[in-house]
């Protein structure tokens, strides 16, 4: 079904941005996030530690210093935030690697950045990582899967224009 809505309308779609489990960002154990005050969108509970952009776009933010979060403009307009785990600001950087710089074009794939996973959970932190939308741009959410295994080549949300 979600391959005919999006060749019959032309619908957008974000592709899993992360290996593993999608939950809904309702379950996120962080109130910024389960009560969608930054917006909407979804989580990935990782199998590994590796982020991957999940359409093309520009690198329109990436947290220089802590290296957990990256921000991503589509050239439709939609602004997206992926930030990884709770709290891992705190690490100040520590078991993350950048594989992105702002201003640089991505396309759906590309490996964004790297962590540690052991090293976050030896911290006592959790991984979960969030994709959430700041900016739809007059785009509307269909439908987001949640409760999957998903593959980072896999529809995870679909928007339409």
């Amino acid at each position: 079904m979600f391959k005919n809505l999006f060749n019959k309308n032309k619908n957008k779609v974000f592709y899993a941005f992360a290996n593993g489990v999608s939950v809904d960002l309702s379950e996120v154990n962080d109130e910024v996030f389960s009560q969608k005050m930054m917006g909407e969108g979804v989580a990935i509970k990782p199998s590994e530690g590796k982020i991957y952009s999940p359409c093309d776009g520009t690198i329109a933010a990436v947290m220089k210093e802590s290296k957990h979060a990256v921000g991503i403009r589509t050239k439709d307009g939609v602004e997206f935030l992926i930030h990884v785990g709770i709290d891992t600001v705190a690490l100040n950087g520590e078991g993350f690697e950048l594989y992105c710089e702002e201003g640089n074009a991505v396309k759906k794939g590309d490996l964004l950045l790297s962590f540690d996973r052991k090293f976050i959970k030896e911290k006592g932190l959790d991984d979960i990582t969030m994709l959430v939308i700041s900016e739809l741009n007059n785009h509307k959410i269909v439908d987001i899967h949640i409760d999957l295994d998903m593959k980072v080549n896999e529809i995870i949300l679909l928007e339409y224009n």
